[in-house]
């Protein structure tokens, strides 16, 4: 399983705006549908990856411990579904039933939301703050498929807790380690 890092864009970078499907509602996702929230947290994830499917119980608790609340948490697949058909709108539905996502799970099929972002792998996260400001990018936390690290989602968890309580969040990051993303 090859290791692709996150490519740690610059802190303050603006969120680009995306209009997206969700593959489970089938509604057209926009940030600018969530202007109103103090901050939006935006995952690269996929259905094939082993780093996701490692992490992917954290992922559901995150939706669960902050639906309701002022961060709205989006996830995005841009994988090219031709040669990784496991990552399809049909499959990515299922998944999103199966585990139980709260929060949408759109499908990137031009590439291009990811490419704006600068997101690298699965799972990549940003997050922004209410004006929309990256204050986040990297690592869920310290633990990889193997290496026997709890997933807490530790490092993730503290930079949104510190972005929802006004305070700082930390520069010191570390980046994602994951799946490159599937480019066509």
């Amino acid at each position: 399983m090859a290791k692709t890092p996150s490519n740690m864009i610059d802190l303050g970078t603006p969120a680009p705006d995306f209009s997206l499907p969700d593959a489970v509602s089938g509604a057209t996702v926009s940030l600018e549908d969530y202007a109103s929230k103090q901050g939006v947290l935006v995952m690269f994830i996929c259905n094939h990856c082993p780093f996701v499917i490692h992490v992917q119980e954290e992922l559901v608790r995150l939706g669960q411990d902050f639906e309701g609340s002022a961060l709205q948490i989006i996830a995005i697949s841009s994988n090219d579904v031709a040669n990784y058909p496991d990552d399809a709108p049909e499959k990515m539905k299922e998944r999103a039933r199966e585990a139980g996502y709260l929060f949408p799970y759109c499908y990137d099929e031009s590439q291009q939301v990811a490419k704006a972002y600068g997101a690298a792998c699965t799972p990549d996260f940003f997050l922004f703050d209410a004006d929309r400001k990256l204050v986040y990018r990297g690592q869920l936390d310290g633990s990889r498929p193997g290496n026997d690290v709890p997933v807490t989602g530790h490092d993730l968890r503290q930079a949104i807790e510190a972005m929802l309580s006004g305070q700082q969040v930390s520069s010191e990051q570390q980046p994602s380690i994951g799946c490159n993303i599937k480019w066509r």
